[in-house]
């Protein structure tokens, strides 16, 4: 298995959610177990090197692939999500979108000084969650040491607006 097997399960939905979108469907991916277990491993293997202490996973597949991902390192997960969603007291951050706003939450007691974390998601495309979620976390005093993604779509330019995060995806598209 390599990586472009992976990047040929990953299928194009034109017009999703709006038109004039194209929409990267992953649910191919998770339906082919080999495939599925050597993008955790690839996504494992990168993150590793980063020396995170814990994993963010934001809403909602990057919930599929952090899990997969703090499970086979052995390191705690925590959910990124939107508001309403978490039972106990949170910390949050709103960011813009093209023409709103939108937020993202965490568990208060989470984001401690000092912890590295990393961030999981499947996609980043314009960046504005994966960013949001880095300033949620510094802004509580801990660090952000990786960003790792599925996917990337370059042509949006999301990754600068991560910073200094250091940044991985498997798969990208110009």
């Amino acid at each position: 298995m390599n990586i472009e097997a992976v990047k040929r399960l990953i299928r194009d939905v034109p017009d999703f959610p709006e038109p004039g979108v194209v929409f990267k469907d992953i649910t191919p991916l998770l339906a082919d177990p080999a495939a599925f277990a050597h993008t955790i491993e690839l996504l494992a293997d990168r993150l590793a090197a980063s020396e995170a202490e814990e994993i963010l996973a934001i809403e909602s597949r990057g919930f599929i692939f952090g899990a997969a991902v703090a499970a086979r390192l052995s390191l705690p997960l925590h959910l990124v999500r939107k508001p309403g969603k978490l039972p106990l007291t949170t910390v949050g951050v709103d960011y813009a979108l093209e023409y709103a706003t939108d937020r993202v939450e965490i568990h208060r007691d989470v984001l401690r000084p000092g912890i590295r974390f990393a961030i999981v998601d499947d996609l980043i495309a314009t960046g504005g969650t994966a960013a949001a979620t880095a300033q949620l976390v510094r802004e509580q005093g801990a660090e952000i040491v990786s960003c790792s993604f599925v996917i990337e779509l370059n042509f949006l330019n999301g990754r600068a607006k991560l910073g200094d995060c250091r940044i991985d995806s498997l798969i990208a598209y110009d």
